[in-house]
């Protein structure tokens, strides 16, 4: 079963370690995917994300560039088995050439620091998909938590994942980007969004989009995930919604610790395709930026899931959909 992947957070875990002297590519490594694991999960693509966390990076524009220059010298190191797309064509020259196919994404809109020309740039270095903000308020958009800050903005304490914000959705400068994304081909990402923010998009965009990492909150109450008028709309924009594999993502917590199983994750796969029908859900791990407590450890064991799957009568036609069909559907439309 061919894999297509719409989020991963490895080439950041990658430029992290060589930040601090660390010897790490993409080929072999000891995080969640690498190229030998992808061929071993038999990968038709995967989406590389370049997640900024302003927290940790002053310069956040600066650093973008310095990660997708990490992630250039990946793909070109590694030509022999990984190559780019840039679109939809480039994914079915990479398979004829037995190669997988990757595409650079950017996961948290505020590093291109409210630039249109910035953006205009990092469409030019190949980036397709930008995940509008992360877990805080970024002059574009607000995410799903509750935040805390002294009378300077600083932020307070740890975000609060309890209650969705229905009330905080996008900025001016929000709908702006919107707009300039669509019109240049980038497909706006809603994970993290807040619940306002993903009925602005829902409203204001003319194409389908996507929530790349998100899961079903009626099978997890988690503010991340998305509820069940949400899933519809999505479905009925046309857009795709990645399965993220993150245990506080897929699983209640029992006993005070949560793990991550595929039988988790098959609930949410089966609760959506109740209410939503089975073409608006893909696959997005978010492998590398999860903690490890999760049953599929690492992208070669991703082979299980569709094993599971069939196990639980859905059909060849239906898991193929759910691996690659549907995004791919998405990508020929957008890319």
């Amino acid at each position: 079963m061919k894999v297509v992947d719409m989020h991963c957070d490895t080439i950041g875990a990658i430029f992290e370690k060589r930040s601090k002297g660390i010897v790490c590519n993409l080929r072999k490594n000891d995080l969640h995917l690498d190229i030998n694991k992808m061929e071993q999960g038999n990968y038709l693509m995967q989406n590389f994300a370049m997640f900024i966390d302003f927290r940790r990076y002053k310069n956040t524009y600066k650093t973008l560039l310095e990660m997708i220059e990490c992630y250039d010298k990946e793909i070109s190191d590694n030509g022999d088995k990984i190559a780019k797309v840039l679109k939809y064509e480039d994914i079915v020259v990479n398979e004829a050439n037995g190669k997988i196919s990757s595409l650079l994404t950017l996961e948290e809109g505020g590093a291109i620091e409210g630039s249109l020309e910035n953006l205009q740039h990092i469409y030019k270095r190949g980036i397709r998909m930008i995940t509008l903000n992360w877990n805080y308020p970024n002059g574009i958009g607000y995410p799903n938590v509750k935040i805390n800050v002294d009378k300077k903005g600083e932020i307070i304490g740890k975000p609060d994942f309890t209650k969705p914000d229905k009330n905080n959705g996008l900025t001016s400068w929000g709908f702006e980007l919107l707009e300039a994304m669509e019109y240049l081909g980038i497909i706006p990402d809603v994970s993290h969004l807040s619940d306002a923010g993903f009925y602005d998009v829902l409203k204001h965009s003319k194409k389908p989009f996507v929530a790349s990492h998100s899961n079903a909150r009626s099978i997890c109450n988690h503010v991340r995930n998305m509820d069940d008028e949400m899933i519809k709309q999505l479905a009925h924009k046309g857009g795709v919604m990645g399965i993220n594999f993150c245990a506080d993502f897929i699983s209640s917590e029992k006993n005070g610790y949560t793990f991550g199983t595929i039988s988790d994750t098959i609930e949410h796969i089966k609760y959506i395709r109740n209410i939503a029908g089975i073409d608006c859900i893909g696959l997005g791990s978010d492998y590398d930026g999860i903690p490890g407590n999760i049953e599929m450890k690492d992208c070669s064991y991703i082979p299980m899931l569709a094993d599971e799957l069939l196990k639980h009568k859905f059909t060849y036609d239906e898991v193929e959909k759910i691996f690659f069909k549907n995004v791919l559907r998405l990508y020929k439309e957008l890319l």
